[in-house]
This record gives structure tokens, C-alpha cells and sequence, in this order.
């Protein structure tokens, strides 16, 4: 029997979306079987040596530092995964591209779009395979969701609503972080939840045509970590509402969050069109609900009605822990992401979605920005 192929990994960050990554690549070789490679988890690279030392004993990496570019250099890594704030995103990608690694990416994929623009042209000059974490596409709801569309279940698509909702700074005591601070973040919650259900939108329907946004920012300052008598000013937004123009003529409104009071991870997506309709609540993730304008209205409504698609866990094979009858979780949509990824670089490309893919959200929120700084309709593509 031929020896499976080996890829090994490093890890730049190992916050909590780096552990996450890390969990869904220890846990890859079981949830699929069989599974194409074996997977090395070669390096960290951390902030700090606790950080460092953490990731080697909690996640078994190889090899440790606490200079990403020590981790790039090495020959022994195949992929870099880089998990660090919004900031250090353009070094560290396109530092990993230039040494020829392929990369994962959390997202967004940049600060602003001129930095996207520039990471998503050395991706293609340089030919390494690149993908970004944009998970919630990989939900199963989601993926059948995107399979109606594309059969045209849904006719032609009129209106949509879809909103991306946390209530985790609505404390006013809670200190600033990484997050609240524009020179490191780039943006709020528009580049914190915005991305991802922009991201969904245009899996769905496909591009933008153009942005109306207003974001705000509730809460203008916040205590520094341990001295709640020092406060900084918030820099980003709490707060996006944006109405959109799609490429199709659809027309919708897309909210991104962070102080939506009584939500914990709350995406929800709304689509009418003249022959169906989509909705979908993250925190109801098994299934998807689907109503078709076929369905006969009568008697007393005959069978008209929003049908619940029990989409569950049923991945396409070889998926097969725990099985496609048990309910989904969060964690999941992240180990098939990545089962994409490493699948994706085994066949030599291409993946989806790519660092094209990434700029082009970075793109639509910049435009969100503009529209809402100079209050008005923003086209896309941006100049």
C-alpha cells in the first residue's frame, strides 16, 4: 500500500482561533475515513513564550518560537495557517507566499483593501494555493442552501435579509482589546461578523453591485485591561446596517452586531424569490427551511408552508464521525473547512474560497465605510 502524503503545518497564533484550527487538524484523520494525508502539526509561532510553550503542549507542535519569520523559513512546513490579529495578517501572508507555503487564512483577510489587493496579487504571482476562513459556508444547511439557488428553486431572487448578531460588548466595563483599536483590528463589527455573512451573501447570489451603510459606535470608550480607571477611546464600530445592491438585482440589508442584546451567535439569513424562499438561524444550524411556491395551496392551505430540510451532519462522504443523523456544532463547519483545504492542495487546486474571494468582502466592507463616512450609495468594484 503507497504511503500517504504528509502535510505539515504551521501555526502563527495561538489564541482562540488558533486552537480551534489546531483541534479541527488533530481531529481531521478521525471525522474522515478514510483520510487522503497524513497531517504534522511542524510549528507554532506566538506572541509569547507562554503562548509557545502552551501550543507545543496542548497541540503537539513539533517546534516552537516567537518569530513567525523563524517558522516561514523553515523547510520542513508545507502550509501556513495564520491565526493572529488583523494587523499582522499582510506580513506574515505574504512573507509565507514568497517562501512558497500555501496558506490558510482567518479572516478578514486584511486591514483595507489596498492590503488585500496586494496579498491577493502575490498569491498569483507566486502560484502557492491559498484559502481563506470563510466556515460558514462549509455548514451543511448552507451548502444545500446554495445547491436550491443554483437549481433555481428560488426563480428569480428578489430580496434578502441577513444579519450577523453578538451581544458580547454591551458591556460598557468590558476592556479595550486588539479588537476595539483601528491601527491593529482595521475594523469593528463589520470586519468581525460583517465578513462572514457578507462572505454567505455572495456564496449565495454572487456579487455586489453596490453598498448604502451607516455604522456607529455606542460605547466611545472602554477601561484598559486591569485599570478600570484608564479608558481609551473605541475606535471601530459596534454597529453596520448595510442596504445592498446585488449584481443579480437583488436588493437586501445585511447587519453586523456586537451589541444585540438577548443574541449569543445569532446568523440569520432571509431569501424570497419568485418561485421560493430560504431561512436559516445559526442558532438552529440542523436545519434548513425552504418554501416552494409548487406546493399546492389548497385545501386550508394544502401543504404550503416552509419545509424544514433536516440537513444535520450530512456531509458527502468520506465524512463519517460521528454520523450524518447527530446534530451539527460550530466546531464542525471549521474541520470542513479545512478538510477542503487539505483535499484542495492534494489535487493542486483550486480552492474556494480563495484569497480572490477575500478581496472581494474586503472590498464590500470598505465600501460600507465609504458609504457611511460620505453618506451615500457606494458602486462596486471600488477604483
Amino acid at each position: 500500500m503507497s504511503e500517504k502524503p504528509e502535510i505539515r503545518i504551521g501555526l502563527v497564533g495561538y489564541g482562540f482561533i488558533g486552537k480551534i484550527h489546531t483541534m479541527a487538524y488533530q481531529l481531521l484523520p478521525m471525522i474522515y475515513d478514510p483520510f487522503p494525508a497524513r497531517i504534522a502539526l511542524a510549528g507554532v509561532a506566538t506572541a509569547s513564550e507562554a503562548s509557545m510553550r502552551k501550543g507545543m503542549e496542548q497541540g503537539g507542535y513539533a517546534f516552537g518560537t516567537t518569530d513567525w519569520r523563524e517558522l516561514i523559513a523553515r523547510d520542513d512546513i508545507d502550509v501556513i495557517d495564520c491565526c493572529t490579529p488583523n494587523f499582522l495578517h499582510k506580513d506574515v501572508l505574504i512573507g509565507a507566499m514568497r517562501a512558497g507555503k500555501h496558506v490558510y487564512c482567518d479572516k478578514p483577510l486584511a486591514m483595507n483593501l489596498v492590503e488585500a489587493r496586494e496579498i491577493a496579487a502575490v498569491a498569483r504571482e507566486t502560484g502557492v494555493l491559498t484559502q481563506m476562513t470563510f466556515n460558514y459556508r462549509f455548514i451543511p444547511a448552507m451548502m444545500r442552501a446554495r445547491q436550491l439557488v443554483e437549481e433555481g428553486r428560488l426563480g428569480r431572487v428578489f430580496s434578502f435579509r441577513a444579519a450577523y448578531l453578538h451581544a458580547g460588548y454591551i458591556d460598557p466595563n468590558r476592556p479595550i482589546s486588539w479588537r476595539l483599536d483601528a491601527s491593529k483590528g482595521g475594523g469593528g463589527a463589520l470586519f468581525d461578523l460583517g465578513a462572514h455573512v457578507l462572505d454567505l451573501i455572495r456564496y449565495l447570489l454572487g456579487d455586489y453591485e453596490s453598498v448604502n451603510a451607516l455604522t456607529e459606535t455606542f460605547i466611545k470608550e472602554r477601561p484598559l485591561p486591569g485599570q478600570p480607571d484608564e479608558m481609551r477611546p473605541v475606535e471601530v464600530d459596534d454597529l453596520a446596517l448595510m442596504t445592498v445592491r446585488m449584481a443579480n438585482g437583488a436588493v437586501g440589508t445585511v447587519e453586523a452586531s456586537r451589541l444585540a442584546t438577548g443574541t449569543n451567535d445569532e446568523l440569520r439569513i432571509e431569501i424570497h424569490g419568485s418561485q421560493g424562499a430560504l431561512r436559516f438561524n445559526l442558532m438552529d444550524p440542523n436545519w434548513l427551511y425552504f418554501f416552494d411556491v409548487q406546493d399546492p395551496g389548497s385545501p386550508i392551505g394544502g401543504e404550503r408552508g416552509f419545509k424544514a430540510i433536516e440537513t444535520v451532519q450530512r456531509y458527502p462522504a468520506p465524512a463519517a464521525l460521528p454520523g450524518p443523523k447527530f446534530s451539527v456544532g460550530w466546531a464542525r463547519y471549521h474541520i470542513a473547512s479545512q478538510y477542503d483545504f487539505i483535499t484542495s492542495l492534494l489535487a493542486g487546486g483550486p480552492t474556494n474560497p480563495d484569497f480572490e474571494d477575500g478581496m472581494k468582502i474586503q472590498e464590500v466592507m470598505e465600501a460600507g465605510y465609504l458609504s457611511s463616512a460620505e453618506k451615500r450609495w457606494v458602486a462596486l468594484p471600488l477604483a
